[in-house]
């Protein structure tokens, strides 16, 4: 009897379960508002940058072109709206091109790469 009740109430615990695990994931309006400041900012930093010569037209110029790229990728994702993976590559993205400008600005040469 114990078998039979610990397996209903399993089956009741799992069919209860299902539709909750099944829901669509909706992004948050400030995550999407959150990755176009993480883009504007790094757009900002760059020009900042070469206004201070921590890094040459070169070099800006080339960090530039893939924030612009970023931005073009993110317009993409955004027009039928952001799923998780697409918000995971923006952030991996927008991350690697930040480190790329701390490089830069940290190399002292005055040369790309």
């Amino acid at each position: 009897m114990r078998k039979a009740i610990f397996a209903i109430v399993m089956a009741s615990t799992a069919i209860a379960a299902a539709p909750a695990s099944a829901q669509m994931w909706r992004l948050q309006p400030s995550v999407q508002r959150q990755i176009q400041g993480d883009i504007n900012q790094l757009e900002r930093q760059i020009q900042r940058a070469q206004q201070r010569r921590a890094i040459s037209p070169r070099e800006a110029q080339g960090l530039r072109r893939d924030a612009l790229n970023l931005q073009r990728l993110y317009n993409r994702y955004g027009r039928n709206g952001l799923d998780r993976r697409e918000v995971a590559d923006l952030e991996m993205q927008t991350n690697r091109l930040r480190q790329r400008l701390r490089l830069e600005r940290r190399d002292w040469d005055g040369r790309r790469g």
